[in-house]
């Protein structure tokens, strides 16, 4: 069986890192995986870019400047849109013509448009599509939060000015999309429970067939290893319990950074004693910007991209932290409880599937520092740290290891070799 799994990036992005681990958990159970990607940073053989990148970046800007209109000329949620107007028409490559399966991914931001999306369905080949976002099950948006339009009929978009109208721009490619799932059959797979049931909710996936699959994740790469050692290569300190926070772009409101620092700070106020126990392990771009908004000591390593500092980094803390108001199933939640480390993040989207609550670490209200504060004191103070750490790490062994995952894939790709893609 030969796998063409496409998507924007080869590394930038949760997306792209699970699109990645999923190649390589196929290769190494007997599917012929490839990628197609536009964003190529690597020399594997295995993924392919686009021809004529530059065509991609026309598309990219082509359909931000249009988003922008839109905005009128706001860049507030420049980034948070999708339309997907501009694109590559992808079917005559040869890696899609040699493909038995075409696996979409995370495919937004000028790599397929909507009409070259309806190119390949049209052409008959099984699709099966992951949802990392909510995009594929709305009209433009990745997080819904609290918005329910996407169960009957996107209009008056609120990331829109004034709300949007009855007839927006939201309406408009709601209406695009209508009339291409309306016509074909996909397999639709979402990395968490939280977000197939979700997408079951969409008026847009109505016939269409929804499962769950984890992403995987290499637990012989990601694994406990000597905190002392860890850290002396991190140049972190070797006599503080560290927390850590990661995301790609920290100063990201969605990952939650405001509660974080409200948590820690009330901690702090009310143990002034752990000012001199405690550190702040900031991973990911913008991390010098929010130093000084701690009164604990914090510890920037900026964006971080060698797999090998990743892992040191997770091994030399002693709890993660992510308080992201909206997440499908993080991957840095998985990867940290692969390296034995208890995690702490509200109750939304995927992440109690990962966490079992003061099993392997602590899930906290929605939106409540305070008990974000209580998860993070108790993990560090209260708990049996050596039990959460070896929970932490069977869970991931159990439930997110590359064969366990790519045996579901395999299954979900056979079913959709034995269908056509047009509905009868």
């Amino acid at each position: 069986m030969r796998v063409l799994i496409v998507n924007t990036s080869e590394k930038t992005g949760g997306a792209a890192v699970a699109s990645n681990r999923l190649m390589e958990a196929l290769n190494n159970n007997g599917v012929k995986a490839k990628m197609l990607v536009a964003d190529k940073q690597t020399e594997n053989i295995t993924v392919v870019q686009l021809p004529h990148p530059a065509f991609h970046r026309f598309h990219f800007l082509w359909e931000r400047w249009r988003i922008f209109c839109h905005l009128h000329f706001k860049r507030e949620h420049l980034f948070e849109i999708d339309t997907a107007c501009s694109g590559t028409d992808i079917t005559s490559l040869p890696e899609y013509k040699e493909a038995d399966v075409i696996h979409l991914s995370w495919v937004n931001q000028g790599l397929l448009s909507l009409r070259d999306i309806r190119k390949i369905l049209d052409d008959g080949k099984p699709v099966v599509w992951t949802l990392h976002d909510a995009w594929p099950v709305t009209a433009i948006c990745h997080v819904t939060l609290s918005c329910p339009r996407f169960t009957t009929h996107c209009q008056q978009c609120p990331l829109l000015p004034g709300g949007g109208s009855k007839r927006d721009l939201s309406y408009q490619v709601w209406e695009r999309k209508a009339r291409i799932l309306a016509k074909h059959s996909i397999k639709f797979v979402a990395c968490s429970k939280w977000l197939a049931g979700e997408a079951r909710r969409s008026r847009l996936l109505v016939g269409q067939d929804i499962t769950n699959i984890p992403n995987p994740i290499d637990t012989r790469f990601f694994q406990p290893g000597d905190q002392r050692q860890a850290r002396l290569q991190m140049n972190l300190p070797l006599d503080r319990k560290l927390i850590l926070f990661a995301s790609q772009r920290v100063t990201n409101r969605l990952k939650g950074m405001d509660y974080f620092v409200q948590a820690c700070n009330s901690l702090v106020a009310a143990h002034p004693e752990l000012k001199e126990q405690w550190g702040i392990v900031v991973m990911g771009g913008h991390a010098e910007e929010i130093e000084d908004q701690f009164r604990l000591p914090v510890y920037s390593l900026g964006y971080v991209n060698n797999p090998h500092a990743i892992v040191e980094t997770y091994q030399s803390c002693n709890v993660f932290v992510l308080p992201s108001l909206s997440e499908n199933l993080p991957n840095t939640i998985m990867e940290a409880m692969a390296c034995g480390i208890p995690c702490v993040g509200f109750k939304v989207g995927g992440i109690p599937e990962e966490i079992d609550h003061q099993v392997n670490g602590y899930v906290a209200d929605y939106k409540n520092a305070e008990d974000l504060g209580k998860g993070i004191h108790w993990i560090l103070e209260e708990a049996d740290g050596h039990a959460l750490s070896v929970a932490a790490r069977q869970k991931v062994v159990a439930s997110y290891s590359q064969h366990a995952v790519a045996m579901k894939y395999i299954d979900v790709y056979n079913e959709a070799m034995a269908f056509k893609t047009y509905k009868l």
